[in-house]
C-alpha cells in the first residue's frame, strides 16, 4: 500500500459525535452507540477517500501529568465524562481494532502528543500522514507532508490544511502555533494567553519578531500596553508555550494494515449496530 498513514484523535471523535448525534441511537441493550457511530463514520469517510496504507486511532491522558503540575488550571474546567460517553469509550478500542485499525493509548502524554509524534515518524520515513481532529493545535503539526484534517460543524468531512491554509488562518507559520497560542490563549485548554493580547496582534508580533522568545526580548520597542504584558507576564507566557507544544514519544513506524470491513461489521452487528453493519457489508 502507498497512502497515507491516517491518525485519528480518537477522544475528540467519540465527544464530537457524542454530542452531535442523538441518544436515541441504541444498541442492543438499550444503551446510546451514537459515539460509537459518529466516530467510526467520520474514520470511513476518510478511509474512503483518501485510501490510507493504515489508519491508528490515538487515545492518552485527559490532561499530561506534567501539564497539570506545571499549570493546574490546564485542563480544569472541563466537566467529568457523561455516563453514556464512559459506557461507549471503553467499547470503542475493540470495534476500532475489530475494522483492522491500530489502537493506540499513552499512559504518560496526551492523544495530542501521539498524533503528532505518529505524523513526524511518517514523515521523517518518507511518507505522508494525515490527522484527523478538532483541535487546531495540532497546527502545529502541518508540513508539505503531514497535513491536518480539521472536523467543523456544518461540514459534511473535514477540511484538509496545510502549510498554506495554516498561514491564511492564523497569519504564521504552523512551527509557530505553540507561541501564537501562547499569547493568544486557548480557553478549550485554561490557558489565558497575554492581557490585552488577541489573535491579531499575536501573529503581528511573531512574524515581525520570529518567536514569543524575540518579542519578549523586544519588548521595549512595543507600545506600552504590549510591552507591560509581554515584560509583566514573561516566565508565564513561556510556561504557556511549552504547555501548547506536543511531546515527541519514542513510537516505531505502524506496518500496513488495511480495513477489514468484513470483520468490522460483524462486530457493530454484535453491537446491534445494525445500520453500520450494513454498510460496512456494502
Amino acid at each position: 500500500m502507498s497512502g497515507p498513514l491516517l491518525c485519528a484523535d480518537a477522544p475528540a471523535l467519540l465527544y464530537r459525535a457524542f454530542f452531535a448525534l442523538p441518544d436515541s441511537i441504541t444498541g442492543d441493550d438499550g444503551r446510546p452507540v451514537n459515539a460509537l457511530l459518529g466516530s467510526v463514520n467520520a474514520v470511513l469517510w476518510c478511509v474512503e477517500r483518501y485510501h490510507p496504507r493504515v489508519v491508528v486511532l490515538c487515545f492518552g491522558l485527559e490532561s499530561a501529568t506534567y501539564r497539570e503540575q506545571a499549570f493546574p488550571p490546564y485542563h480544569a474546567q472541563r466537566p467529568p465524562m457523561p455516563e453514556d460517553l464512559a459506557d461507549q469509550w471503553s467499547k470503542a478500542p475493540a470495534l476500532y481494532e475489530a475494522l483492522g485499525w491500530t489502537v493506540m493509548d499513552t499512559a504518560e502524554l496526551e492523544a495530542d502528543d501521539l498524533l503528532g509524534t505518529l505524523a513526524a515518524v511518517e514523515e521523517d520515513a518518507g511518507g505522508t500522514a494525515l490527522i484527523l481532529t478538532g483541535d487546531r493545535d495540532l497546527f502545529q503539526c502541518a508540513t508539505e507532508r503531514v497535513h491536518v484534517l480539521l472536523q467543523q460543524r456544518g461540514r459534511e468531512g473535514p477540511e484538509e490544511l496545510g502549510p498554506a491554509e495554516v498561514r491564511g488562518r492564523y497569519g504564521i507559520d504552523p512551527e509557530l502555533v505553540p507561541d501564537f497560542i501562547a499569547l493568544r490563549g486557548d480557553p478549550s485548554d485554561g490557558i489565558p494567553g497575554a492581557k490585552g493580547i488577541g489573535e491579531k496582534t499575536a501573529a503581528e508580533l511573531l512574524r515581525r519578531h520570529g518567536s514569543l522568545e524575540a518579542a519578549i526580548a523586544g519588548a521595549v520597542r512595543e507600545r506600552p500596553a504590549v510591552r507591560k504584558a509581554l515584560l509583566s507576564q514573561a516566565d508565564e507566557l513561556v510556561m504557556f508555550k511549552d504547555l501548547a507544544t506536543l511531546r515527541r514519544i519514542d513510537l516505531e513506524r505502524p506496518a500496513d494494515v488495511p480495513t477489514d470491513l468484513g470483520n468490522g461489521a460483524a462486530a457493530a452487528d454484535a453491537l446491534g449496530m445494525r445500520r453500520l453493519a450494513k454498510r460496512l457489508q456494502g
